[in-house]
């Protein structure tokens, strides 16, 4: 008698743990931004790609050619809180987003350049 109840017993308590497991494993410990750099000029451009938090810390940092008519794609791991920010700029020109990563899990970003404009956009794609 005293080793059925035990054996329910351990299974209850395997139970929970691997619930509990599975509940902690959902938890967002990172936030992810996906960047893309388009190149809708004529000739290459070399682009600087930086991304920071708020406090200083670089996620991300750096250098690519991107052909005429060609688009990169770049994805950055981030923290799980705070705003952040990418800057992708070339000889002279520049384009920024935010966003905050305790309101978005995964931005989706895209700057696109030509010999006259720089343009950007950014979506949230899981907001939290």
């Amino acid at each position: 008698m005293h080793r059925r109840e035990l054996l329910t017993a351990t299974a209850a308590l395997a139970s929970m743990a691997a619930v509990a497991g599975c509940l902690g494993s959902d938890e967002n410990d990172s936030g992810r931004l996906d960047l893309t750099v388009r190149n809708d000029g004529d000739a290459p451009v070399d682009v600087d790609v930086v991304v920071r938090d708020d406090d200083g810390t670089t996620y991300e940092e750096t250098t690519d050619r991107v052909d005429a008519g060609v688009a990169r794609a770049f994805e950055v791991t981030v923290g799980a809180t705070g705003r952040h920010e990418v800057v992708v700029s070339g000889g002279d020109w520049e384009g920024r987003l935010a966003w905050d990563t305790g309101v978005c899990a995964t931005y989706a970003g895209t700057v696109a350049v030509d010999a006259d404009n720089v343009s950007v956009a950014g979506e949230c794609l899981d907001p939290q």
